[in-house]
């Protein structure tokens, strides 16, 4: 056991010490930092549960807080990954690759139970006070209850979002549905919504996973409430019928990101980034204000080859200043030949390609950016509201086709690409090569930045306002 951070201090008996637990993925890790900022910001002891893999991913995190002098402190466990049959430091869900090894994955995550409750039953200067953990982590209401402590769940689901997840899993919605792509009308929900089991999170039907969603559905009713990242203003309705629906308190403590007050801590945030801050800004303080379009997909989003080389070609086409982010470690030769030896030169004085990790808050709020091009994972779709950004809708898997629905039919300030199918989480390898065609892009693009960006500006700045 590792422990990177500030220690309780002298006065770490009188604080309120939380324990966050989150699951082992960037999307779901990074506004827990950001939760664990917050807290301590106001006067909160954290132990931040984390791996040795996810440790060395959030050193900039560590560093920051520590400069900062906030009591966080981060609790490395040793992650059992050979012993679940996960290959050696496979301890993050972007570092699986095949969904087979999932139930390993979530059931090594179920090991650490023991050393976490090892961990706080040795914290006697400072007793934990809650434990608010990811959803999934269903154990952890096991120690909570030993410990005699509320447990409070995170899902990073936004309040519409979470609203539907919890009527469709709790009442089995789609269980006897056959007609994958048949519209289902969903009951309980305050507005029309009608939903396909096409597109819902399948990842928790896949062989093996059935108990487990089975335990963290039991948890969920056991819990002490529920934390979203979002804010009343921006979906007062959903939240207050999710309130209602669960019969438990939901603290919308969002926009959790806005913790970032300026450009260093926002570049520590996530992975190390692949190139330095000073070269994002420059480039962008070149370009015209509102004229730039963000594309980045997230940390599991895959895309094959062909698609991507669609995607190029139609920012191209449109003929608008551009950041694509494309994620490291896709196995993506011909594509990486594609962007050396053609694209990058034909495009070189208006369009920037980062390769891997790129400080996505700090790029979107800077005054450039006008449209983002984004799969519609919470975290970026808060992240685009609070910089009053429009959006351009291009779900893949899980929530982010439900999050779709918020931002274009709800919120008015996205315009869906044409997604007409899910794509397979956890491989490059699909059925279909391209299911949005550069052309498309092009008119997504356009119709964002010129014909309809205005009022869907205006939209995204009265939410950012809102908060």
């Amino acid at each position: 056991m590792t422990f990177t951070g500030s220690g309780d201090g002298q006065s770490g008996s009188m604080r309120a010490h939380f324990v966050l637990v989150p699951m082992l993925a960037q999307g779901h890790t990074i506004p827990m930092t950001d939760m664990a900022r917050l807290l301590a910001e106001h006067g909160a002891h954290v132990s931040f549960i984390t791996t040795p893999v996810n440790a060395t991913r959030l050193a900039g995190f560590a560093a920051d807080v520590e400069a900062a002098g906030l009591a966080v402190r981060l609790v490395e466990l040793h992650f059992p990954s050979a012993e679940f049959g996960l290959p050696d430091g496979c301890e993050n869900l972007d570092m699986i690759q095949s969904t087979d090894l999932l139930p390993d994955f979530m059931d090594a995550n179920a090991a650490l139970q023991e050393p976490v409750k090892a961990y706080l039953h040795e914290q006697q200067r400072s007793p934990p006070s809650c434990i608010i953990s990811d959803l999934i982590h269903w154990w952890t209401g096991d120690i909570a209850r030993e410990l005699g402590i509320p447990r409070l769940t995170f899902s990073g689901f936004c309040g519409f979002s979470s609203l539907i997840r919890y009527i469709t899993f709790h009442n089995n919605v789609f269980e006897n549905v056959k007609d994958e792509n048949e519209l289902i009308t969903i009951t309980g929900f305050p507005t029309p919504l009608e939903l396909t089991k096409a597109k819902c999170p399948g990842n928790l039907s896949i062989p093996g996973m059935e108990q487990i969603r089975k335990k963290f559905l039991e948890e969920e009713l056991r819990s002490d409430g529920e934390v979203i990242n979002s804010f009343q203003e921006l979906e007062t309705l959903y939240i207050e019928s999710f309130e209602q629906t669960t019969k438990k308190k939901v603290w919308a403590i969002g926009p959790m990101c806005l913790c970032h007050r300026d450009n260093n801590t926002m570049a520590a945030r996530g992975n190390k980034t692949s190139m330095g801050e000073a070269q994002y800004l420059q480039w962008l303080d070149s370009m015209k204000p509102g004229s730039v379009v963000f594309v980045s997909f997230g940390s599991l989003a895959c895309t094959t080859p062909q698609q991507l080389v669609e995607l190029g070609l139609g920012l191209e086409a449109s003929r608008k200043p551009f950041i694509w982010v494309i994620k490291a470690g896709a196995k993506l030769p011909e594509v990486k030949e594609w962007l050396a030896d053609e694209f990058e030169e034909r495009v070189k004085n208006r369009g920037m390609v980062i390769r891997g990790w790129a400080p996505q808050l700090m790029i979107l709020r800077h005054q450039a950016v006008g449209g983002f091009v984004t799969h519609c994972g919470w975290n970026s779709t808060i992240e685009g509201i609070c910089a009053g950004v429009p959006m351009i809708t291009w779900p893949h898997f899980g929530e982010q086709f439900w999050n779709q629905k918020l931002m274009v039919d709800v919120l008015k300030i996205g315009v869906e690409v044409g997604v007409k199918g899910v794509t397979q989480w956890g491989s490059e390898k699909q059925e279909v090569m391209v299911t949005i065609t550069r052309d498309e892009v092009e008119k997504a693009v356009n119709t964002l930045m010129d014909e309809g960006g205005g009022c869907r500006r205006d939209e995204g700045e009265s939410k950012r306002l809102n908060h």
